[in-house]
Protein backbone atom coordinates (compact mmCIF):
# COMPACT_ATOMS: atom_id res chain seq x y z
CA UNK A 1 0.00 0.00 0.00
CA UNK A 2 1.17 3.17 -0.89
CA UNK A 3 2.15 5.77 1.61
CA UNK A 4 -0.49 8.80 1.96
CA UNK A 5 -0.54 12.29 3.31
CA UNK A 6 -2.33 10.64 6.63
CA UNK A 7 0.29 8.19 7.03
CA UNK A 8 2.89 11.73 7.31
CA UNK A 9 0.41 12.83 9.88
CA UNK A 10 0.03 10.01 12.19
CA UNK A 11 3.52 9.32 12.32
CA UNK A 12 4.28 12.95 13.05
CA UNK A 13 2.14 11.99 15.98
CA UNK A 14 4.08 8.69 17.29
CA UNK A 15 7.07 11.14 16.79
CA UNK A 16 5.73 13.79 19.25
CA UNK A 17 4.76 11.09 21.55
CA UNK A 18 7.89 9.41 21.42
CA UNK A 19 9.91 12.31 22.62
CA UNK A 20 7.88 12.50 26.21
CA UNK A 21 10.54 9.64 27.09
CA UNK A 22 13.63 11.72 26.38
CA UNK A 23 14.54 11.75 30.27
CA UNK A 24 13.22 8.16 31.51
CA UNK A 25 13.94 5.25 28.93
CA UNK A 26 17.71 4.81 28.82
CA UNK A 27 19.12 2.62 28.13
CA UNK A 28 16.03 1.78 25.83
CA UNK A 29 15.38 3.91 22.95
CA UNK A 30 12.23 6.61 22.72
CA UNK A 31 9.41 5.61 20.89
CA UNK A 32 6.27 6.41 19.93
CA UNK A 33 3.09 4.98 18.90
CA UNK A 34 -0.41 5.75 17.42
CA UNK A 35 -3.25 3.24 16.45
CA UNK A 36 -6.00 4.88 13.67
CA UNK A 37 -8.90 2.64 12.88
CA UNK A 38 -11.40 3.63 10.05
CA UNK A 39 -9.65 7.44 10.25
CA UNK A 40 -9.69 7.72 13.36
CA UNK A 41 -6.65 7.95 16.25
CA UNK A 42 -8.60 5.64 18.96
CA UNK A 43 -5.28 5.33 20.56
CA UNK A 44 -1.44 6.08 21.63
CA UNK A 45 1.11 5.46 23.98
CA UNK A 46 4.88 5.55 24.14
CA UNK A 47 7.85 4.05 26.30
CA UNK A 48 7.80 6.03 29.30
CA UNK A 49 10.69 3.68 31.43
CA UNK A 50 13.16 1.07 30.76
CA UNK A 51 11.46 -2.61 32.44
CA UNK A 52 7.64 -1.21 31.57
CA UNK A 53 5.78 -1.35 28.56
CA UNK A 54 6.41 -0.32 25.25
CA UNK A 55 4.90 2.19 23.03
CA UNK A 56 2.79 -0.45 21.30
CA UNK A 57 1.90 -2.81 24.16
CA UNK A 58 0.55 0.75 25.99
CA UNK A 59 -1.30 2.10 22.92
CA UNK A 60 -3.19 -1.76 22.71
CA UNK A 61 -3.69 -1.65 26.14
CA UNK A 62 -5.36 1.84 25.61
CA UNK A 63 -6.87 0.61 22.61
CA UNK A 64 -8.69 -3.03 23.85
CA UNK A 65 -10.62 -4.50 21.17
CA UNK A 66 -10.91 -1.76 19.02
CA UNK A 67 -7.35 -2.36 17.97
CA UNK A 68 -8.22 -5.21 15.46
CA UNK A 69 -7.70 -4.15 12.06
CA UNK A 70 -6.33 -0.99 13.20
CA UNK A 71 -3.20 0.78 11.44
CA UNK A 72 -0.06 1.01 14.03
CA UNK A 73 2.08 4.21 13.22
CA UNK A 74 5.52 3.05 15.32
CA UNK A 75 8.66 5.36 15.37
CA UNK A 76 10.57 2.28 15.72
CA UNK A 77 10.60 -1.29 14.43
CA UNK A 78 8.64 -3.35 16.67
CA UNK A 79 10.75 -5.70 18.67
CA UNK A 80 11.30 -9.22 18.07
CA UNK A 81 12.83 -10.59 20.83
CA UNK A 82 11.97 -10.88 24.90
CA UNK A 83 14.06 -9.02 26.75
CA UNK A 84 11.90 -7.30 30.48
CA UNK A 85 8.89 -7.72 28.12
CA UNK A 86 7.72 -9.66 25.71
CA UNK A 87 7.72 -8.56 21.43
CA UNK A 88 5.96 -6.11 20.27
CA UNK A 89 5.74 -7.36 17.54
CA UNK A 90 3.45 -10.65 18.68
CA UNK A 91 1.36 -8.40 20.61
CA UNK A 92 0.21 -6.66 17.46
CA UNK A 93 -0.31 -9.95 15.97
CA UNK A 94 -2.53 -10.61 18.60
CA UNK A 95 -4.17 -7.95 18.74
CA UNK A 96 -5.61 -8.32 14.94
CA UNK A 97 -3.90 -4.76 13.43
CA UNK A 98 -4.07 -5.02 10.13
CA UNK A 99 -1.33 -2.38 8.83
CA UNK A 100 1.75 -1.11 10.63
CA UNK A 101 3.70 1.71 9.35
CA UNK A 102 7.44 2.01 11.06
CA UNK A 103 9.54 5.11 10.88
CA UNK A 104 12.69 3.21 11.08
CA UNK A 105 14.06 -0.58 11.18
CA UNK A 106 15.89 -1.05 14.54
CA UNK A 107 19.58 -1.12 14.88
CA UNK A 108 19.68 -3.47 17.51
CA UNK A 109 21.09 -6.34 16.43
CA UNK A 110 18.60 -9.07 18.03
CA UNK A 111 16.08 -7.16 16.33
CA UNK A 112 17.41 -5.77 12.65
CA UNK A 113 14.27 -6.24 10.59
CA UNK A 114 13.75 -9.84 12.47
CA UNK A 115 10.30 -7.76 13.61
CA UNK A 116 9.28 -6.27 10.53
CA UNK A 117 9.76 -10.06 8.73
CA UNK A 118 7.73 -11.60 11.57
CA UNK A 119 4.70 -9.10 10.60
CA UNK A 120 4.55 -9.88 7.53
CA UNK A 121 5.02 -13.57 7.98
CA UNK A 122 1.40 -13.14 9.60
CA UNK A 123 0.10 -11.27 6.94
CA UNK A 124 0.17 -7.76 8.34
CA UNK A 125 1.01 -5.20 5.69
CA UNK A 126 4.10 -3.29 6.51
CA UNK A 127 5.16 0.16 5.17
CA UNK A 128 7.88 2.28 5.41
CA UNK A 129 10.74 3.59 6.41
CA UNK A 130 8.56 7.14 7.08
CA UNK A 131 10.16 9.92 8.23
CA UNK A 132 13.46 8.32 9.05
CA UNK A 133 15.85 10.99 9.74
CA UNK A 134 13.28 12.30 12.49
CA UNK A 135 13.26 8.93 14.40
CA UNK A 136 17.21 8.82 14.17
CA UNK A 137 17.19 12.17 15.62
CA UNK A 138 14.95 10.92 18.48
CA UNK A 139 17.74 8.13 19.01
CA UNK A 140 20.93 9.51 18.30
CA UNK A 141 22.80 7.72 21.60
CA UNK A 142 20.91 3.94 21.04
CA UNK A 143 21.82 3.92 17.47
CA UNK A 144 25.76 4.91 18.02
CA UNK A 145 25.84 2.23 20.72
CA UNK A 146 23.98 -0.79 18.65
CA UNK A 147 26.24 0.38 15.49
CA UNK A 148 29.31 1.00 16.96
CA UNK A 149 29.53 -0.18 20.05
CA UNK A 150 30.42 3.47 21.56
CA UNK A 151 27.94 6.18 22.89
CA UNK A 152 26.80 9.38 21.91
CA UNK A 153 29.24 12.26 23.12
CA UNK A 154 28.46 15.78 24.22
CA UNK A 155 30.45 18.37 24.99
CA UNK A 156 29.23 20.97 27.24
CA UNK A 157 31.27 24.21 27.86
CA UNK A 158 30.33 27.93 28.85
CA UNK A 159 32.42 30.57 27.97
CA UNK A 160 32.81 34.28 28.00
CA UNK A 161 32.93 36.15 24.30
CA UNK A 162 36.52 36.10 23.89
CA UNK A 163 36.30 32.22 24.76
CA UNK A 164 37.38 32.15 28.27
CA UNK A 165 35.93 29.57 30.78
CA UNK A 166 37.27 30.67 34.23
CA UNK A 167 39.45 33.20 35.52
CA UNK A 168 43.68 32.63 35.98
CA UNK A 169 42.61 31.58 39.65
CA UNK A 170 39.74 29.00 38.75
CA UNK A 171 36.78 30.93 39.88
CA UNK A 172 34.05 30.23 37.51
CA UNK A 173 30.82 30.51 38.87
CA UNK A 174 28.91 32.10 37.35
CA UNK A 175 30.39 32.61 33.57
CA UNK A 176 26.92 31.60 32.09
CA UNK A 177 23.48 33.35 33.82
CA UNK A 178 20.54 31.20 34.80
CA UNK A 179 18.62 29.73 32.18
CA UNK A 180 21.90 28.30 30.87
CA UNK A 181 21.97 26.32 34.02
CA UNK A 182 18.84 25.07 33.99
CA UNK A 183 19.54 24.06 30.23
CA UNK A 184 22.93 21.74 31.17
CA UNK A 185 20.34 20.55 34.47
CA UNK A 186 18.19 19.11 31.18
CA UNK A 187 21.52 18.13 28.86
CA UNK A 188 22.38 16.16 32.46
CA UNK A 189 18.82 14.43 32.64
CA UNK A 190 18.83 13.05 29.91
CA UNK A 191 22.52 11.63 29.86
CA UNK A 192 23.21 8.03 30.70
CA UNK A 193 26.19 9.28 32.37
CA UNK A 194 28.21 12.24 33.08
CA UNK A 195 32.38 12.48 32.38
CA UNK A 196 34.72 14.74 34.43
CA UNK A 197 38.39 15.15 35.76
CA UNK A 198 39.31 15.33 38.84
CA UNK A 199 40.80 18.44 38.82
CA UNK A 200 37.08 20.27 38.36
CA UNK A 201 35.94 17.81 40.40
CA UNK A 202 37.46 19.14 43.40
CA UNK A 203 38.35 22.59 42.27
CA UNK A 204 34.59 23.30 41.25
CA UNK A 205 32.99 21.33 43.98
CA UNK A 206 31.15 19.83 42.02
CA UNK A 207 28.33 17.40 42.63
CA UNK A 208 27.10 16.36 38.85
CA UNK A 209 23.77 15.34 39.52
CA UNK A 210 20.86 16.20 38.37
CA UNK A 211 18.52 18.74 40.70
CA UNK A 212 14.82 18.97 40.07
CA UNK A 213 14.15 22.04 41.94
CA UNK A 214 16.36 23.58 38.42
CA UNK A 215 15.06 21.31 35.76
CA UNK A 216 11.80 24.01 35.51
CA UNK A 217 10.01 20.79 33.69
CA UNK A 218 6.51 18.68 34.82
CA UNK A 219 7.61 15.85 36.80
CA UNK A 220 10.81 17.21 37.32
CA UNK A 221 11.11 14.85 40.64
CA UNK A 222 10.49 11.69 38.71
CA UNK A 223 13.03 13.04 35.96
CA UNK A 224 15.48 13.73 38.43
CA UNK A 225 15.06 10.17 40.14
CA UNK A 226 16.91 8.63 37.57
CA UNK A 227 20.21 10.04 38.32
CA UNK A 228 23.13 9.54 35.68
CA UNK A 229 26.46 7.44 36.49
CA UNK A 230 28.57 10.02 37.34
CA UNK A 231 32.57 9.25 35.87
CA UNK A 232 35.60 11.19 37.39
CA UNK A 233 38.99 10.38 35.82
CA UNK A 234 41.22 10.02 38.38
CA UNK A 235 44.95 8.98 37.12
CA UNK A 236 46.06 9.11 40.56
CA UNK A 237 43.55 9.10 42.70
CA UNK A 238 43.25 12.19 44.10
CA UNK A 239 39.60 12.04 44.97
CA UNK A 240 38.70 13.04 49.11
CA UNK A 241 36.93 11.43 51.00
CA UNK A 242 34.88 14.51 51.77
CA UNK A 243 34.46 15.54 48.12
CA UNK A 244 31.08 17.26 47.27
CA UNK A 245 30.62 14.97 44.89
CA UNK A 246 30.15 12.01 47.73
CA UNK A 247 27.22 13.63 49.63
CA UNK A 248 24.67 12.23 47.70
CA UNK A 249 24.41 8.36 47.12
CA UNK A 250 23.92 7.86 43.37
CA UNK A 251 26.61 5.72 41.48
CA UNK A 252 30.03 7.13 41.17
CA UNK A 253 32.68 5.43 38.52
CA UNK A 254 36.41 6.57 39.66
CA UNK A 255 38.64 5.61 36.45
CA UNK A 256 42.17 5.39 37.88
CA UNK A 257 45.72 4.14 35.82
CA UNK A 258 45.72 0.87 37.94
CA UNK A 259 48.97 2.06 40.29
CA UNK A 260 46.34 2.68 43.05
CA UNK A 261 47.35 0.70 45.97
CA UNK A 262 44.92 -1.66 47.81
CA UNK A 263 44.67 0.74 50.81
CA UNK A 264 43.82 3.42 48.76
CA UNK A 265 40.85 1.84 47.07
CA UNK A 266 39.22 0.39 50.25
CA UNK A 267 36.78 1.94 52.79
CA UNK A 268 34.93 3.70 50.52
CA UNK A 269 31.14 4.42 50.09
CA UNK A 270 28.97 1.60 48.63
CA UNK A 271 28.15 4.05 45.89
CA UNK A 272 31.74 4.11 44.82
CA UNK A 273 33.17 2.28 42.28
CA UNK A 274 36.88 1.88 41.22
CA UNK A 275 37.93 0.65 37.90
CA UNK A 276 41.50 0.52 36.12
CA UNK A 277 41.42 1.49 32.44
CA UNK A 278 44.79 1.34 29.94
CA UNK A 279 46.89 4.64 30.33
CA UNK A 280 49.15 6.10 27.96
CA UNK A 281 51.63 8.18 29.45
CA UNK A 282 49.91 8.00 32.98
CA UNK A 283 46.61 9.18 31.01
CA UNK A 284 43.45 7.48 30.55
CA UNK A 285 42.33 5.63 27.38
CA UNK A 286 38.75 7.58 26.89
CA UNK A 287 38.37 5.06 23.86
CA UNK A 288 38.49 2.28 26.48
CA UNK A 289 36.26 4.38 28.44
CA UNK A 290 33.77 4.84 26.14
CA UNK A 291 33.53 1.20 25.16
CA UNK A 292 33.23 0.51 29.35
CA UNK A 293 30.34 2.59 29.39
CA UNK A 294 28.59 1.27 26.44
CA UNK A 295 29.14 -2.01 28.17
CA UNK A 296 27.21 -0.19 30.45
CA UNK A 297 23.88 0.40 28.09
CA UNK A 298 25.14 4.11 28.62
CA UNK A 299 23.33 5.08 24.67
CA UNK A 300 24.35 9.42 25.70
CA UNK A 301 27.03 11.02 27.99
CA UNK A 302 27.61 14.49 28.22
CA UNK A 303 31.59 15.30 28.97
CA UNK A 304 31.76 18.10 31.64
CA UNK A 305 35.27 19.20 32.03
CA UNK A 306 37.74 21.76 31.99
CA UNK A 307 40.01 22.65 29.43
CA UNK A 308 42.64 19.40 29.24
CA UNK A 309 40.19 16.62 29.32
CA UNK A 310 37.78 18.29 26.90
CA UNK A 311 40.40 19.18 24.22
CA UNK A 312 41.37 15.76 24.71
CA UNK A 313 38.50 14.37 23.74
CA UNK A 314 38.00 16.41 20.88
CA UNK A 315 41.71 15.82 19.74
CA UNK A 316 41.03 12.12 19.54
CA UNK A 317 37.78 12.31 17.71
CA UNK A 318 35.39 10.95 20.14
CA UNK A 319 33.47 14.24 20.32
CA UNK A 320 30.25 14.00 17.90
CA UNK A 321 28.20 17.37 19.30
CA UNK A 322 29.60 20.69 20.93
CA UNK A 323 27.63 22.89 22.68
CA UNK A 324 28.88 26.00 23.99
CA UNK A 325 27.22 28.31 25.98
CA UNK A 326 28.11 32.16 25.17
CA UNK A 327 27.86 34.44 27.96
CA UNK A 328 28.17 38.37 26.75
CA UNK A 329 31.27 38.66 29.22
CA UNK A 330 34.71 39.49 28.68
CA UNK A 331 36.86 37.85 31.04
CA UNK A 332 40.45 38.90 29.67
CA UNK A 333 43.32 37.26 28.22
CA UNK A 334 44.59 35.66 31.92
CA UNK A 335 41.30 33.89 32.24
CA UNK A 336 41.73 30.04 31.24
CA UNK A 337 40.89 28.97 27.38
CA UNK A 338 37.68 27.01 26.33
CA UNK A 339 39.92 23.93 24.98
CA UNK A 340 43.47 23.01 25.39
CA UNK A 341 44.24 22.52 21.90
CA UNK A 342 48.08 22.88 21.19
CA UNK A 343 47.04 23.36 17.52
CA UNK A 344 50.15 25.71 15.37
CA UNK A 345 48.56 26.67 12.14
CA UNK A 346 45.38 27.38 10.01
CA UNK A 347 45.86 23.99 8.69
CA UNK A 348 45.96 22.23 11.87
CA UNK A 349 42.24 23.75 12.91
CA UNK A 350 39.33 21.64 13.94
CA UNK A 351 36.62 22.63 11.92
CA UNK A 352 32.89 22.80 12.89
CA UNK A 353 29.86 22.43 11.61
CA UNK A 354 27.02 24.50 13.40
CA UNK A 355 23.92 23.20 13.60
CA UNK A 356 21.65 25.50 15.74
CA UNK A 357 22.52 28.98 17.73
CA UNK A 358 19.78 30.41 19.78
CA UNK A 359 19.42 32.50 22.75
CA UNK A 360 18.95 30.99 26.20
CA UNK A 361 18.27 33.85 28.53
CA UNK A 362 21.02 36.17 28.62
CA UNK A 363 23.32 34.12 26.70
CA UNK A 364 23.96 32.04 23.50
CA UNK A 365 23.67 28.46 22.75
CA UNK A 366 25.67 27.18 19.84
CA UNK A 367 25.68 23.37 19.23
CA UNK A 368 28.28 22.24 16.71
CA UNK A 369 29.39 19.10 15.06
CA UNK A 370 32.84 18.28 14.09
CA UNK A 371 33.49 18.58 10.47
CA UNK A 372 35.11 15.69 8.66
CA UNK A 373 33.73 16.32 5.34
CA UNK A 374 36.05 19.97 5.46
Amino acid sequence: MPLNPEDFTYMAQALRLAERGVYTTMPNPRVGCVLVNAGQVIAEGWHIKAGEGHAEVNALCAAGENACGATAYVTLEPCSHTGKTGPCSQALIAAGVSRVVFAMADPNPQVSGRGLERLREAGIQVDGPLLEDDARALNPGFIKRMERKLPLVRCKMGMSVDGRTAMASGESQWVTGKKARVDVQRLRARSCAIISGIDSVLIDRASLTVRAAELELPDADIIAARQPLRVVLDSRLRLSRTANILQQATPILVIHNGTASADALSDWPAHVEFLALPANDGRINLTALLQELAKRQCNEVLVEAGATLAGSFLRRGLVDEVIIYMAPKLLGSQARPLFDLPLNTMASALPLKVRDIRAVGTDWKITATPDTEY
